[in-house]
């Protein structure tokens, strides 16, 4: 199946649930005017009044819901003054007629762009649409978030409400409301015409779940600093409720696990897309300007690394960096605490630890300057199984071809499940490596070791690759990179070929390599990395690794290799 996970651009009410006919123009007028007195009596006599009060406004949204409600005479002669009214009608007293406010407020912002903009723009109509999601009285509350998310279909709409502070009224409404204390969830697709989209099923009712679309709409529509100004304990609790909430919702999106709209009945079916739930998660996630960025040592990472060789990290950068490779002999058992991070966050049983819990991750030019515009284009794939190819390669050449071969045949850009994954230790036991992509984004101590290295470089980004490779094998044929890298032995021992100078001129950032792989390394250096050893490749020159070993060597390690590739991204110079 495609994955696609669009939002509705539109929502439509039915008239349905109302038996009483539409108004014509005599009627119109005679009901506004009892509406209007009825309105005016209430005040000082509400029990005699309400009975007629709740018919007329019935009347008047039955009207508004009907189907050639755009174009009646009673819409164009008495819009104006029922606007003016809407506010009385949702700071009312009465459970039923403040619902029924915020029902007309909310049908007659469908009717146009025009109409959308004129009730957003209205302070007073702002105001109590906006109050009443916190109401107490479930109705009303249920009534005002329909209400904004009919008024959410366009982005005057959108602006007016984050402008009034709607999104920290429905964080703090979602969170009053009383929830499930486990939550269960599933997915269930959505075909409408070119439309085909995961949504959630989740064990909370109605109302939390009418809150928690409306919440999220509007998350995915604010700036930073508009989510900023959801006070910082609203937005952690909210945030772990969603996180929550998405590791249900991952593990059947890994395993493709799909029901239909009429399936799992105990779940309630909501409208809310996987896609904007990962991009809610997303948008959270990102600090705030006013909390201290994360970050590591970078004096650390540069003297932990460099400090074990003979030159140290300036002769590196005068005698080495873009000019030779340079091999670290146990840099990084030199500094306990940076080979931890990176062992804590990548270990032997890396089937169970990373791939069976990973989805892809898009993807970012290093000189994207708007994270923003970045969720912006990829919005639709956010939470999207691995892809291969491009998050996740299984590969081994063959030694007499010297041609790489794929394990997954024919499955460029396909997204691999759980049964795939699966099958990748089957893949292992038959000579196949296992790269994966992206660690900077699957782990948060190798996303500082990355940000370190990258600060360190004066580059915008760098970035983290893992490859486990079984005995007696070897991945990736002989190849050159677009970026320099640091090879990082964590487990095991791993031989490689580097040739000793550049192959080509210094390579461009995002130049295609595809047709420079080579059948050797001439002229090479080869090192034998064991753990804890670090090997630096400049971009350009060939190189080639692999395992040699069945069983234990004398110093203990076993034959496999699992290694870290740390990537630094040159950006080229300005022209």
């Amino acid at each position: 199946m495609e994955w696609k996970n669009k939002s509705s651009s539109t929502r439509k009410r039915k008239a349905a649930k109302f038996s009483t006919s539409s108004l014509d123009h005599a009627e119109a007028h005679i009901v506004f005017g009892l509406f209007v007195a009825s309105l005016a009596k209430s005040q000082n006599y509400p029990s005699s009044s309400k009975f007629l009060l709740k018919r007329c406004v019935n009347k008047i949204l039955h009207s508004l819901l009907s189907e050639s409600s755009n174009c009646s005479p009673f819409l164009q002669n008495l819009i104006t003054p029922l606007l003016s009214l809407l506010p009385v009608l949702l700071n009312s007293k009465c459970a039923e007629i403040a619902s029924r406010g915020a029902k007309i407020a909310g049908a007659t912002s469908l009717w146009s762009l025009e109409m959308n903009e004129i009730i957003a723009s209205d302070y007073e109509i702002m105001k109590g649409l906006i109050s009443a999601v916190s109401n107490s009285r479930r109705n009303v509350s249920m009534a005002a978030c329909n209400a904004i998310l009919d008024l959410s279909t366009t982005s005057i709409g959108k602006y007016w409400l984050l402008e009034y502070s709607a999104l920290e009224n429905l964080v703090f409404g979602f969170l009053q409301v009383p929830k499930s204390s486990t939550i269960s969830a599933s997915l269930y697709t959505l075909e409408s015409g070119d439309d085909t989209s995961l949504r959630l099923k989740v064990n909370e009712d109605e109302h939390a779940l009418l809150l928690l679309e409306a919440t999220l709409s509007l998350i995915n529509s604010s700036s930073m600093v508009q989510i900023e100004k959801i006070p910082l304990n609203l937005s952690r609790s909210f945030l772990a409720y969603l996180k929550e909430l998405w590791a249900k919702v991952r593990s059947h999106i890994i395993c493709n696990i799909l029901v239909t709209c009429q399936q799992e009945t105990r779940l309630n079916t909501s409208n809310i897309g996987t896609s904007s739930l990962a991009e809610s998660i997303f948008r959270l996630s990102t600090p705030s300007s006013e909390e201290p960025p994360r970050s590591f040592p970078s004096g650390i990472l540069k003297e932990g690394i460099f400090a074990s060789s003979d030159c140290g990290f300036q002769r590196f950068i005068s005698s080495h960096w873009e000019m030779s490779p340079l091999f670290i002999s146990n840099a990084l058992n030199e500094q306990a605490f940076i080979y931890d991070s990176l062992k804590q966050s990548i270990n032997r049983n890396i089937f169970s630890s990373i791939l069976q819990n990973s989805i892809s991750c898009l993807p970012i030019a290093s000189d994207e300057l708007d994270i923003l515009s970045f969720l912006k284009e990829v919005k639709h794939n956010l939470g999207c199984p691995l892809i291969y190819g491009q998050d996740i390669r299984v590969v081994k050449t063959d030694k007499d071809s010297n041609e790489e071969s794929h394990f997954f045949k024919n499955s460029s850009s396909c997204f691999l499940y759980m049964d795939d994954i699966l099958k990748c230790e089957e893949a292992y036991e038959n000579g196949y490596t296992i790269a994966l992509r992206g660690l900077e984004f699957r782990s948060e101590s190798i996303a500082d070791i990355v940000d370190a290295l990258a600060s360190i470089f004066g580059q915008p980004s760098a970035g983290a690759n893992v490859y486990l490779t079984p005995p007696i094998s070897q991945g990736l044929t002989c190849h050159y990179d677009d970026h320099c890298v640091l090879v990082c032995q964590l487990l095991g021992s791993k031989n490689w070929k580097v040739s000793s100078e550049a192959n080509v001129s210094l390579p461009r950032l995002y130049e295609s390599c595809d047709g420079v792989k080579s059948s050797k390394v001439d002229d090479a250096f080869e090192f034998c990395l064991k753990e804890g050893d670090v090997l630096y490749i400049p971009r350009g020159f060939l190189h080639e690794a692999y395992t040699v070993a069945d069983n234990k060597e004398a110093d203990g390690t076993e034959g496999f290799s699992l290694h870290l590739t740390l990537s630094i991204e040159v950006e080229p110079p300005f022209d």
